[in-house]
């Protein structure tokens, strides 16, 4: 396996007014284990706050980093954000990061270690597993993502604790070669579908904390994402398997 020296964070964001700045600080400072180089790919999906021009202080403001920023003309959802954000990545690793703050950039280094060790091609962050701290949220919610999980883990063959975590983390070189149609929060599923199915896969999976938001904080995804997601887990693992 070749060394891997550069972690590329790819941020989607939609009106994250609130919590851009201290995110994307929260990115500036921390330190990645093997002395690992990281970049920094923020894709506004035309948001009509203040959400770009936030990040574009940011930007001018930390000269020393490696950021780049994107635009969508118009609201189009995190999937097709990831896959602008795919394109543009000069990392020989990919993480998924969430614009608000409900993720700690400080657990980068849990799911780095075992692909930086040569054990994991793709590491998963489970909010369900280990003693981290946890934000008690949303007894639906917790029950709809297991049942997700489950039906997802019915048709892969995995054993996820968590398959609809925002922390998913993939070597490049793998998430490039899947093609992604997904729009908005079908990217979960869809992914973990495509990438099921990968010949001699390495798929690991580590605790993390998780400090949930409520919606008058700005949660977007609602019951209608868990009925699509519930469409996707068919459609990618039955009907559209490519």
């Amino acid at each position: 396996m070749d060394i891997i020296n550069r972690l590329s964070i790819l941020v989607a964001c939609y009106n994250e007014e609130k919590s851009i700045a201290a995110m994307l600080e929260k990115l500036a400072t921390v330190e990645l284990i093997n002395k690992t180089e990281k970049e920094i790919i923020i894709i506004d999906d035309a948001s009509d706050d203040l959400t770009c021009s936030l990040a574009e202080t940011f930007i001018k403001n930390n000269p020393g980093i490696s950021v780049q920023l994107f635009r969508n003309n118009k609201n189009s959802g995190k999937g097709k954000c990831l896959q602008l954000g795919i394109q543009q990545v000069s990392g020989n690793i990919i993480v998924i990061q969430d614009a608000d703050l409900e993720y700690d950039p400080a657990d980068y280094n849990r799911l780095l270690k075992p692909i930086l060790d040569g054990h994991a091609d793709v590491v998963y962050g489970s909010r369900f597993r280990g003693s981290e701290p946890h934000r008690v949220l949303f007894f639906f919610h917790t029950i709809g993502n297991k049942l997700l999980t489950f039906l997802s883990n019915l048709f892969t063959q995995l054993n996820l604790t968590d398959m609809e975590t925002g922390y998913k983390m993939f070597r490049a070189d793998i998430l490039k070669k899947i093609i992604l149609k997904e729009a908005r929060f079908g990217f979960e599923p869809e992914v973990t579908a495509k990438i099921s199915r990968i010949k001699g896969i390495r798929i690991y999976e580590v605790g993390i904390s998780y400090f949930g938001r409520t919606f008058e904080d700005g949660k977007k995804i609602n019951w209608k994402d868990g009925v699509h997601s519930i469409f996707c887990i068919l459609k990618y693992n039955i009907f559209s398997r490519k």
